[in-house]
């Protein structure tokens, strides 16, 4: 996704992960996923430099879809969308 239609996305659960190193961001990240439903959005926000690319990995692998990152403010935001 482009970084207007990010900036656009309402997302149905925000994950505050900054601060936290690997693994954490991603472990809030899994448990974040399980608390919507099929085709709805988290977003979760980390600092770690490393999870922009397990996040997008992860999503992969586990069959979600990974859309994308925004910079803000000394942090990402990094969006995925439940797909099973």
């Amino acid at each position: 996704m482009t970084p207007a239609e990010l900036t656009a996305l309402q997302p149905n659960k925000v994950i505050d992960a900054r601060g936290a190193a690997c693994p954490g961001p991603l472990l809030e990240a899994k448990k974040g996923i399980g608390a919507v439903t099929v085709g709805q959005i988290i977003e979760v926000k980390s600092n770690d430099a490393g999870f922009r690319k397990d996040i997008a990995a992860w999503s992969g692998n586990i069959g979600h879809e990974y859309l994308g990152c925004l910079e803000a403010d000394g942090h990402d935001r990094l969006f995925v969308r439940r797909k099973k």
